[in-house]
């Protein structure tokens, strides 16, 4: 891409280069809820330990990646790892951003100094990754521990979570900027829901009917799962390479959305 190009995609104007002090803004104001911020890591904990180990036991060993067998644990923990920095992500590039841009009128006063859109975009993307960071890496030392991971790939879960969270938090930013009122979540409700359900997380897509598979793998989280579960269990394939391909766009047609939504809402 030109660098022409990227000017008309970034206008000058709307990016100061000054991100950063959005990330530290959100790490005073945080710095006594820090109990807060971790209580996301256990929701995908309590997942594991009722579904994965719990119903686990119900089911045995279930066919994996590559058609090798795995118990139901390890076989669900990625798929967890994966619905984790989606939820987190989500939540916080939609409620908390939407209380600061409708209410606090947090980003009225940024924009108010140097700061452009694409700083606050930026800025507000980077704090959610940095806590998607701690919940992934929590989460992987765990299914470590009780092992439930197989491939030393598991390391290339960490980098590959964060983009997720990347693509998600910058799409629910973007999507933040066109609603109303409070009522206009339950909408993200029901796009979440589906996904976290049906989109291969605790049963394999070949379950459902040919139809309804074509319909799933549309879903971003279904691509996720399986990045997540090739790599833990050590399964390598040229796939993977799409998957990410998917994030990627997703992550930068989310951000470039939200940024310019920004500045028409508060320049305009």
């Amino acid at each position: 891409m030109s660098v022409g190009l990227v000017w008309r995609i970034i206008p000058p104007g709307l990016y100061a280069r000054r991100a950063r002090t959005v990330v530290e803004r959100s790490f005073l104001v945080n710095r006594r809820a820090w109990m807060t911020i971790f209580s996301g890591f256990f929701e995908s904990l309590f997942y594991l330990f009722a579904m994965g180990v719990g119903f686990g036991r119900l089911i045995g060993e279930v066919v994996g990646p590559g058609g090798q067998t795995m118990s139901y644990a390890a076989y669900v923990a990625p798929a967890l790892l994966a619905a984790s920095a989606m939820n987190g992500a989500v939540y916080d590039a939609t409620f908390n951003l939407f209380f600061k841009l409708k209410y606090a009128k947090v980003y009225d006063g940024m924009l108010a100094t140097p700061l452009g859109p694409f700083d606050v975009a930026i800025g507000e993307i980077s704090w959610a990754l940095i806590r998607g960071g701690v919940y992934a890496t929590g989460f992987l030392t765990v299914i470590s521990v009780l092992g439930l991971v197989s491939s030393p790939w598991t390391i290339l879960a960490l980098p590959v979570v964060l983009l997720v969270a990347l693509a998600f938090a910058a799409v629910g930013m973007a999507c933040t900027t066109f609603m109303r009122s409070w009522q206009d979540f339950d909408l993200v409700q029901l796009a979440l829901l589906p996904m976290f359900l049906f989109s291969a997380t605790f049963y394999p897509l070949s379950v459902y009917p040919a139809g309804l598979q074509w319909i799933m793998q549309l879903s971003p989280l279904y691509h996720a799962v399986e990045l997540m579960r090739g790599l833990t269990a050590g399964i390598m394939e040229w796939a993977m390479l799409g998957h990410l391909s998917y994030f990627v766009v997703m992550a930068i047609v989310g951000l470039i959305v939200a940024a310019r939504r920004l500045g028409k809402l508060l320049l305009s």
